[in-house]
């Protein structure tokens, strides 16, 4: 009788890999409904899913499988654990980096996005239709717009609308842009989001439905997949709000920073828990707050919400006073705010006040979800400056 033959196994050596699959275009493209419904071979899976990192056309067909296998496969409740999509994403991306990296700038928008889709895919068909109450600061005193949870959504959808145009992509609004503003003094064709919104929201179904979750997510992957393939160069492209402009980098993080807050807005009307954002995530936020708190100082003052600067003149780019402004907590950091013109240069040396405050408490503040005298805020020196800072802090917000 001959003896067993001898495996690898048996001697300590590493198993052989398997050579991988090299397959033409068609036959890939041809695997891609198996792949979708999770019944391609390890190897078949590794082919497909190294094509899909290279192929566009494939690339979003296998997204538009995947969501419908995703409809024929209604996912669990995420009330269990609603951290455990963003531990899973972590964990993959980890082991095997994107072909494509989402870049720096964009990544809280993917993230925020993301959150907000998995909160809406797990609440009822009724609660689209909680009432909820978008709040921000204007002059000296808080607004609200009374809407519905898909309301909040159809908002989103109209704004984010801003980068997409600006980056090629199809308008949400379609012939609704070309309507005329109203009659406060902005030009026609250049809406503001609050305009963009109520353009929205007369030229389709109102109150909005469910159905508006669809075109919305779309976008977001839109948004994120054209400016991954642009690269992070594309961070300098200016994205029009009607009355300013932001580089896109910057309109990238305003999206997410408006995402998060809206999401919270919805989860307090389902009552639904929901987080703040990554601390990564949360300090970009905060800084580009941070940033814009000069121009918006100097926009109260030319509308004599606030004190005027003093009377020496400051040269551009010559120090003038600061204000020290302290981000405790998660996300947070030190910024030196100038406060006698945005193009001044901060300076401790001529630091005229300290404002401590904690991350989420400020980011309330800049949505225009606390006033300024309600924010709970350590404060050290000249008073007047303080306000206007805490004042110029909620005027970030809007619709």
């Amino acid at each position: 009788m001959p003896l067993p033959r001898s495996s690898v196994e048996d001697t300590g050596l590493p198993l052989p890999e398997p050579a991988p699959l090299v397959l033409e275009h068609r036959v890939l493209k041809s695997l891609l409904g198996a792949w979708a419904l999770a019944a391609c071979s390890a190897q078949e899976t590794a082919a497909v899913e190294e094509h899909l990192g290279e192929c566009g056309s494939c690339a979003d067909e296998a997204l538009r499988l995947r969501g419908a296998v995703g409809l024929l496969h209604p996912p669990e409740s995420l009330d269990l654990d609603p951290s455990l999509r963003t531990r899973v994403l972590e964990g993959c991306l980890d082991r095997r980096p994107a072909r494509i990296p989402v870049p720096e700038w964009a990544a809280p928008y993917d993230a925020e996005a993301a959150r907000l889709d998995a909160l809406l895919q797990d609440i009822g068909d009724a609660e689209w239709h909680a009432p909820v109450r978008l709040r921000w600061f204007e002059g000296d005193g808080p607004v609200s717009r009374r809407t519905t949870v898909a309301g909040v959504i159809a908002h989103l959808l109209s704004v984010d609308g801003l980068v997409g145009v600006a980056l090629g992509l199809e308008d949400p609004l379609g012939a609704a842009t070309a309507e005329k503003t109203d009659a406060e003094g902005a030009a026609a064709g250049a809406p503001t989001p609050s305009q963009r919104t109520e353009a929205y929201w007369r030229a389709s179904h109102f109150p909005p439905t469910r159905a508006v979750r669809a075109p919305w997510r779309e976008q977001s992957h839109h948004i994120v997949r054209t400016v991954s393939f642009a690269g992070g160069g594309s961070g300098r492209l200016a994205v029009s709000y009607g009355g300013f402009a932001l580089p896109l980098s910057d309109s990238m993080l305003d999206r997410a920073f408006e995402c998060w807050v809206h999401a919270g807005d919805i989860a307090d009307a389902v009552d639904y828990p929901y987080e703040p954002p990554a601390p990564r995530h949360l300090h970009r936020m905060i800084d580009l707050a941070a940033r814009m708190l000069p121009v918006s100082l100097a926009e109260r003052r030319r509308a004599g919400l606030s004190a005027p600067a003093p009377r020496r003149l400051v040269a551009a780019g010559a120090p003038g006073r600061s204000l020290r402004l302290e981000i405790e907590g998660s996300g947070g950091g030190e910024w030196l705010i100038p406060l006698d013109s945005p193009a001044s240069v901060a300076s401790a040396e001529h630091e005229v006040a300290h404002v401590a405050l904690d991350g989420v408490e400020f980011c309330r503040l800049a949505a225009g979800h606390v006033s300024p005298e309600e924010a709970a805020a350590g404060q050290v020196g000249d008073r007047e400056a303080i306000r206007d800072v805490l004042f110029a802090a909620a005027s970030l917000s809007r619709m």
